[in-house]
């Protein structure tokens, strides 16, 4: 049986973004105020709404559930790079984090993408 993609895993992140570069999203990206999406290959800005965060993997860490990440798989509006977004949640995230976090469109349904962490 396999679980929901945004239960949360003890996969190492490095694990998480190397499979997401295999899938084509080796870009990286950036929460800045207000919610902004910081490509880090075109330096291109958006907002989070009208993204699709449909590839989410959530992190716990094994030895301090703390550690909470959210890893988005995204393709930048601007220069099509697909990328990943790391997100702090929970006790460690951000205002940054928190505002794109809320902002995006997700429907787990839609997913297609097999990202370490989801089964």
């Amino acid at each position: 049986m396999t679980a929901p993609r945004a239960n949360p895993t003890d996969t190492p992140l490095l694990a998480v973004l190397r499979t997401m570069a295999a899938h084509g999203f080796a870009g990286q990206l950036r929460a800045e105020a207000d919610g902004v999406i910081r490509c880090l290959t075109c330096h291109g800005t958006f907002g989070p709404e009208g993204v699709s965060a449909n590839e989410l993997t959530r992190l716990e860490g094994a030895s301090d559930p703390a550690d909470m990440l959210a890893v988005i798989a995204i393709t930048c509006p601007h220069c099509s790079t697909g990328g990943s977004l790391v997100l702090n949640y929970g006790p460690l995230s951000t205002i940054e984090g928190i505002a794109a976090l809320s902002a995006f469109e997700r429907d787990p349904a839609a997913s297609s993408t097999d990202v370490p962490g989801s089964s």
